[in-house]
């Protein structure tokens, strides 16, 4: 198997388990809907459900095809990231980015296919100002996300073809 695609496998698989493993602890040791202040005034870990996608978009209980959404936008992106990666020069590092975006996106795909919506349990928040809750499969999109673009952006352009003359 060529480097490119164990890079990106083992980077989302990284991902995938790290964010599974957070989850079935969570799921163990809080109840849902209830919280446990890690810093006061900054970080709560919980134990909520998002049907929906990021800051709660399509969170509602009274709709059920946002399931089927969210699966189609999942399958979307993971061929979109392996034809990414198999059309890219040699670049480790959007590999690796790819790889947590992939793993991330898995993370929450398997959320969704038990329990029909994501586990989210990171709670940031400084008084009465709360950033939606999160879990690390949301960091891992978020950061290889970043990072894919910073590397797209900054890499070198090809230059345009010279033609040869005989």
């Amino acid at each position: 198997m060529q480097a490119r695609y164990r890079l990106l496998g083992g980077y989302a698989l990284l991902a995938l388990l790290l964010d599974q493993l957070t989850k079935l602890w969570v799921l163990a040791a809080i109840p849902e809907h209830k919280s446990v202040t890690v810093i006061p005034g900054l970080l709560d870990l919980v134990n909520i459900r998002n049907r929906g996608a990021a800051f709660g978009f399509l969170n509602r209980s009274d709709i059920e095809w946002q399931f089927w959404l969210f699966l189609l936008a999942t399958l979307v992106a993971a061929v979109a990231i392996i034809l990414l990666v198999r059309t890219s020069q040699e670049q480790p590092w959007l590999f690796r980015a790819l790889g947590l975006v992939l793993g991330g996106a898995l993370g929450n795909l398997a959320d969704r296919i038990r329990f029909r919506a994501v586990v989210d349990f990171l709670d940031i928040y400084v008084g009465d100002w709360h950033w939606p809750a999160f879990n690390v499969a949301d960091m891992a999109i978020c950061i290889g996300a970043g990072l894919a673009c910073l590397l797209l952006w900054r890499s070198p352009r090809p230059g345009p073809v010279k033609e040869e003359r005989s």
